[in-house]
């Protein structure tokens, strides 16, 4: 079986899966750089908390909708939940992304906060997606795609509230 080039692409999102080592973590940055894109832009979450959080549920949907319905070809190729298949943790982290209370920086200290937040879901969500809490362990047996898949989105739940937490304490 084999994948064509714009799912193989989507799947390793750009890429990204073969880097190693730990290339659930490359998938997982490119939200957290956007976000700082968009922050950087005058488009954060605050000022702009449609566009911004719309361009983050993008994501989650986009590379959602690719685990799951590749999910089964991308196992065929690569193994079951392969290391390659990184789709999963940049739908997971975009998600851990979303509805932050992030202002657009106006002076250094109000950047080093931007940036703390955003290593805080960064590393909020690739905790969780490497110690896998329950129920999300299980979940990961799934076949196929959905199986790539939920286990990410449920450990971003728990991450998105650290956020938060770590933001209302600011």
């Amino acid at each position: 079986m084999t994948i064509s080039r714009p799912r193989f692409v989507l799947l390793t999102t750009f890429g990204l899966g073969h880097m190693r080592p730990a290339s659930g973590t490359w998938g997982s940055l490119p939200p957290v750089v956007l976000a700082f894109v968009l922050i950087a832009l005058g488009l954060a979450p605050v000022e702009h908390p449609i566009l911004y959080n719309a361009i983050m549920l993008a994501i989650v949907l986009l590379f959602s909708h690719v685990c799951v319905h590749q999910g089964d070809e991308a196992e065929a190729w690569f193994g079951k939940d392969p290391s390659e298949c990184v789709a999963d943790e940049t739908a997971g982290q975009a998600m851990t992304l979303m509805f932050l209370p992030v202002a657009m920086p106006s002076d250094l200290g109000d950047w080093a906060r931007a940036l703390a937040l955003l290593a805080v879901a960064f590393l909020a969500f690739r905790i969780l997606d490497i110690l896998k809490p329950p129920p999300a362990n299980g979940l990961q047996r799934l076949p196929g795609g959905w199986g790539i898949l939920i286990d990410d989105l449920i450990v971003a739940i728990p991450a998105w509230g650290v956020v938060q937490v770590v933001a209302w304490m600011w």
